[in-house]
């Protein structure tokens, strides 16, 4: 009886993860056009969609936890909430100074909610599928985070364009982790039919 309990809490727990990586890749893909087609032409459409970005992150961790079994089993998204909530704040301040000071707080975040984010799948490995997807996406952020502080430094002013590119592989990592869930459940399901 506690077997099959625990079969229903994962398999609850896939079906949310299947529809939150859909809604982050969704969203990504809805910032990154808003990025690309508005940004450029408006300095204050592109400092409130710097300031969305790491706000959503925040949110979306907050709400995977909760339904992941909380904010105590799920440390390093807990962790990634008050990154993520500290970033939209560092990035509303250097909004007032440079978009070079804003582009190193970018990099600075990629670093450290990349590794957070590469810890979450981690311990999601054994429970669920396509966190390998994760793993990349959270190394890939770490390593872009390295990039941006570099381009920061330099004499060139960034602009919203440079996050854009990174948030448009987040979104297809998100993507990627959504469909091999989907596809994993059909299989799933086509061999219970088979065996039944």
């Amino acid at each position: 009886m506690a077997h099959h309990q625990l079969d229903l809490v994962r398999a609850d727990r896939e079906r949310w993860l299947k529809v939150y990586y859909f809604i982050r890749a969704g969203f990504s893909v809805a910032w990154v056009v808003a990025a690309f087609a508005v940004g450029p032409s408006s300095p204050v459409i592109a400092g409130a969609l710097l300031v969305l970005y790491p706000a959503w992150d925040a949110a979306a961790n907050f709400v995977d936890a909760f339904r992941s079994g909380g904010l105590a089993q799920n440390r390093t998204q807990a962790l990634n909430v008050v990154v993520s909530l500290a970033t939209t704040v560092a990035v509303l301040v250097a909004l007032q100074m440079s978009m070079n000071r804003v582009l190193g707080i970018f990099g600075a975040w990629a670093i450290l909610s990349g590794l957070l984010q590469l810890g979450t799948a981690i311990q999601r490995w054994r429970s669920f599928g396509a966190q390998w997807a994760m793993v990349l996406s959270g190394a890939q952020s770490a390593l872009a985070g390295g990039f941006f502080i570099v381009q920061a430094t330099m004499p060139a002013v960034p602009s919203i364009a440079n996050v854009a590119g990174y948030a448009a592989v987040g979104a297809l990592y998100f993507l990627v982790s959504a469909v091999w869930l989907t596809v994993g459940t059909w299989r799933q399901r086509a061999k219970r039919a088979q065996l039944g």
